[in-house]
């Protein structure tokens, strides 16, 4: 089912007095591919739940419309929709077992369309084969572990059958092995079935592990939308290059002169094409090159062996953040001596930005 959002917009009405409307999604465009993957990411209050609630039909939007492959469902009841919503805190039914919490949806179905128990049964069993819990059917939530409430939650989205899959945020109870495992399901199920699914994260790493493409947004706007690899590489703005990568990426005041990139007063890298003027700096962890003649120098607080790679942590005056994280290969630790360390910089890992808007400067073939 392909999904189409045409300036869709959610506005809360002030409250109080003194309180000013709040702008939750600002004119959201943006068309989701039938059978794909779509991650909705950005930090906390970014207006990405809200999106999905609108989908779903939880919210009503202020402005703008909701398609369903060619069919307006702005106005739509939520029951009408033909969606199944996963929520970050499983919401299963204690009291019932793990079949009742699977079929519930369809209980509560009108009688006209209600399946026979016969066939909540089979959809049931279906279901939760199709993410690996068919074997607990009668067990209640109490005696499931985290990640098997998830999938009962799961497995009641898709009991119905539904045209789109919504997921707020379904990992964050999971511990981080469990988190591993229970993403790569939902990726594995969402294949199998085809069914078009929007996964709500604030995790980026998440984001870009199992979806197709992604939507980066805050306070409310749409920042940049593509394939995951392609936002990590090609970020329109700091605040997308910042929010993406882990180690996150490492940020410098710095400026541009007759065509050469400056980080305090060291000579780093060639821009051409660039004007002279101040910038921003961002370098990937993995831009660095350990190098007795580097020209960036800076001062060493630590080495962190993290098995195949090492992390170098150093500090620098022009450094806009505490740290500086460079990943290198493990056999070059053993080259790191003395209280400093310096570095050559890989081009396509150096990205430069406006000092006033924050946007990305492009230089050379970038």
């Amino acid at each position: 089912m392909k999904l189409v959002l045409k300036g869709l917009t959610k506005v809360y009405p002030a409250r109080g007095k003194k309180g000013k409307p709040v702008t939750a999604v600002d004119h959201f465009d943006f068309e989701i591919p039938d059978g794909k993957l779509i991650g909705l990411l950005g930090p906390s209050g970014c207006g990405k739940s809200t999106t999905l609630y609108l989908i779903c039909g939880l919210e009503k939007p202020t402005d703008g419309k909701l398609y369903f492959g060619e069919d307006d469902v702005t106005d739509l009841p939520p029951e009408n929709r033909g969606v199944g919503l996963v929520f970050q805190n499983y919401a299963l039914y204690p009291h019932l077992t793990v079949e009742q919490n699977i079929t519930f949806p369809l209980e509560n179905l009108k009688k006209a369309e209600r399946p026979t128990k016969e066939e909540m049964h089979t959809r049931a069993v279906e279901a939760a084969k199709l993410v690996q819990i068919d074997g607990l059917m009668e067990r209640k939530p109490s005696e499931l572990s985290g990640g098997q409430q998830q999938r009962v939650a799961i497995a009641r989205a898709l009991v119905k059958m539904p045209r789109v899959l919504l997921l707020d945020e379904p990992l964050s109870n999971l511990d981080a092995r469990l988190r591993l495992q229970t993403r790569e399901e939902i990726r594995r199920i969402q294949r199998e079935t085809g069914i078009t699914t929007i996964f709500v994260t604030h995790d980026q790493e998440e984001a870009m592990s199992i979806s197709d493409m992604i939507v980066v947004m805050k306070d409310g706007v749409v920042h940049q939308i593509g394939k995951p690899q392609e936002v990590y590489d090609d970020p329109v703005n700091l605040f997308v290059a910042k929010f993406l990568g882990t180690p996150p990426i490492n940020t410098f005041d710095g400026h541009v002169k007759d065509g050469a990139l400056y980080i305090g007063d060291a000579k780093v890298l060639e821009t051409p094409g660039v004007e002279d003027r101040e910038v921003y700096v961002g370098i990937r962890p993995e831009g660095f090159r350990l190098s007795p003649d580097g020209p960036l120098v800076c001062d060493l607080t630590g080495v962190d062996v993290m098995g195949r790679d090492t992390s170098v942590v150093s500090t620098h005056a022009a450094s806009r953040d505490v740290n500086v994280r460079s990943i290198i290969d493990s056999e070059d630790a053993a080259t790191i001596t003395g209280k400093q360390v310096r570095f050559t910089l890989r081009p396509s890992k150096v990205l430069l930005f406006d000092h006033e808007t924050e946007e990305r400067i492009r230089y050379g073939n970038k």
